[in-house]
């Protein structure tokens, strides 16, 4: 076996060793157990998570792409000359000039921004940002009061976007910018503490985020819930949903289940309609969460069982195509977690359909192509996949 067909749990022991570590050793720094380095080694448990990968690699001092095999081809990759460079500077920029671009043209440019996340052209939203968001702190420094709520936007689908692209930390940096402008307006606040506990979580700080996604619900809809507007319960809804899963991340199943039952009651009084944060909230939204929350707690059979009920609801097709292909990546992972790799190649190359980017330039997704493209016999679909982000040549 060649070293570019190995597993990742078998490069992992490699770099290990080359870094003259135990397995305790990288247990330890890891904050796993022993157990669970020798499982990952061994193929016993797979990598399916680029967080996890990232850490493991960042522990090594190799590149995450080191241990999943090789680097992705510049056709395939979202990275400093489609924008990400420019827009890491964008935020390194503390002084700007007062701006003259109207409230409404700049409006329609955040509204236009966050169309193309949601419609999964990611390449076009790096380039796009930069400038936007020069734009959107010019005006916001004449005129704090009208622009405020523009700023958090265009910072909150800079977080997105980074996180997608596995740029968890500028993604952060993003979401805490939100945060200061939203300053004490809690509606504000309660949309970019969103962003906030999507980036940690991308950073494997579970409890961090729940912590911040829960202190944000609480100020968005003080208790009963019922009693605030449909719009804050849904914003309360979505931190809730973000804040479950970050427990489910962390190994908490009974508060992951308690969260998403609570979310599933306010689910069910709001629905599914208007949509002023960008927030995608509703019925099917939190049924999709508990098959992400099962897979994350390693229930495989659970979540695969849930994923083939809800994706026959009708709500599911009317999600943005962003939302739907990053849910499917999640399925791909349960349909691995109970060997079913057929199931798993069917459901990515699904996500790929919807919205190519989604899978062919994150690194998350990659992780999941990787796994699924070592599995014998090949699956049909994915070695096209493997191929195009450069996994196989």
């Amino acid at each position: 076996m060649g070293a570019d067909d190995l597993p990742v749990g078998r490069r992992v022991a490699r770099w290990r060793v080359r870094r003259r570590m135990t397995q305790q050793m990288l247990a330890d720094r890891l904050g796993k157990s022993k157990s669970w380095v020798d499982k990952v080694e061994r193929g016993v448990r797979a990598l399916d998570r680029y967080s996890v990968i990232q850490e493991i690699a960042e522990v090594l001092r190799v590149d995450p792409a080191v241990l999943l095999g090789t680097r992705l081809p510049s056709s395939a990759r979202v990275g400093e000359g489609d924008g990400v460079d420019g827009l890491r500077a964008a935020l390194a920029r503390y002084h700007v000039a007062a701006g003259v671009v109207s409230s409404a043209e700049l409006r329609r440019h955040v509204e236009h921004a966050w169309l193309t996340y949601q419609h999964a052209h990611y390449a076009q939203v790096v380039r796009t940002l930069p400038g936007l968001l020069d734009a959107v702190r010019s005006r916001y420094a004449t005129a704090p009061e009208g622009a405020a709520e523009l700023l958090v936007q265009t910072y909150r689908v800079a977080s997105a976007v980074l996180v997608k692209l596995g740029e968890a930390d500028l993604g952060w940096l993003a979401a805490d910018r939100a945060m200061a402008v939203a300053g004490d307006d809690p509606v504000l606040a309660g949309t970019a503490a969103v962003a906030v506990g999507q980036a940690l979580r991308a950073l494997s700080r579970g409890q961090l985020a729940l912590a911040a996604t829960v202190a944000a619900a609480r100020r968005v809809a003080p208790r009963p819930v019922r009693d605030a507007t449909v719009a804050r319960q849904a914003l309360c809804g979505t931190l809730l949903l973000q804040a479950a899963l970050a427990a489910a991340e962390h190994g908490d199943t009974h508060r992951a289940d308690e969260l998403i039952d609570l979310t599933a009651e306010i689910a069910t009084r709001v629905g599914g309609g208007d949509d002023p944060h960008r927030i995608c909230f509703g019925p099917v939204v939190v049924e999709l969460a508990r098959v992400v929350a099962a897979v994350e707690v390693g229930d495989g059979g659970e979540a695969v069982y849930r994923h083939e009920q809800v994706i026959r609801r009708e709500g599911w097709r009317l999600l943005p195509a962003e939302y739907r292909a990053a849910y499917l990546v999640d399925a791909a992972r349960a349909y691995l977690q109970v060997g079913d790799l057929f199931g798993a190649g069917r459901v990515l190359v699904d996500a790929d359909g919807i919205a190519p980017a989604e899978v062919r330039c994150r690194p998350a997704a990659r992780a999941v192509i990787a796994e699924i493209a070592r599995g014998r016999p090949t699956v049909a679909g994915v070695a096209r996949l493997a191929t195009l982000v450069g996994l196989t040549r």
